[in-house]
């Protein structure tokens, strides 16, 4: 069994949840979400839990495959070895994906960089990010659909999003612009990144 798929989704107070179908839809003060379960993965609410399962004759299938097993007198066979393998992939990255949906329309997800280097700096312009990296030009980015970004100071940028992938893409697609380099660590890191430094040529 997997010990993260049979975790149960606590819903927040003030999202609602909806199942219809493979569709699973999740509203809330972030915004509101969805996501395609795949056809071996089922979804159940109950109260205010959301619990993702495999789907209900699959799990038959497997506590019958682990009776006939006990039957013949072979060496003891786990649920989860029982279970269809697709379904046993799939469950804990489906259990997951789920809690990012419902945390994201409850609560939203942020990522902050950090900006080292003289010169170095950030601010915006209008919705835009305007990045001053050490090139013969600025770099302005165009924050997508839903997601807010924030220069607090001007060597700190703050991303945030109800969709953790989309929130941590533009990260990344900032950070890309000038990457940490690890002679003397300038560029565009994550908060709390640790860059492995190297050693310079000695005279």
């Amino acid at each position: 069994m997997s010990r993260i798929g049979k975790l149960p989704i606590s819903v927040p107070s003030g999202t609602t949840v909806t199942i219809e179908g493979q569709l699973l839809k999740a509203k809330g003060p972030k915004g509101e979400l969805s996501l395609e379960l795949p056809e071996v993965i089922s979804a159940e609410l109950e109260g205010e839990e959301l619990r993702i399962s495999p789907r209900d004759d699959l799990v038959t299938a497997a506590n019958e495959k682990i009776r006939v097993n006990d039957e013949k007198g072979r060496k003891k066979m786990t649920f989860a070895q029982a279970l269809d393998p697709s379904a046993r992939t799939l469950w804990g990255t489906s259990r997951s994906n789920a809690a990012n949906l419902v945390q994201g329309a409850a609560e939203g997800f942020t990522k902050r960089l950090e900006l080292v280097g003289v010169g170095y700096r950030a601010q915006m312009q209008g919705s835009n990010l305007k990045l001053a990296l050490g090139f013969s030009h600025d770099v302005i980015y165009a924050a997508p659909d839903g997601i807010t970004i924030k220069c607090a100071k001007p060597t700190e940028i703050e991303i945030s999003g109800a969709n953790k992938q989309v929130v941590g893409q533009v990260a990344a697609e900032i950070r890309n612009y000038r990457r940490p380099e690890p002679y003397k660590g300038k560029g565009v890191r994550y908060e709390g990144e640790y860059v492995r430094r190297k050693e310079g040529k000695k005279k």
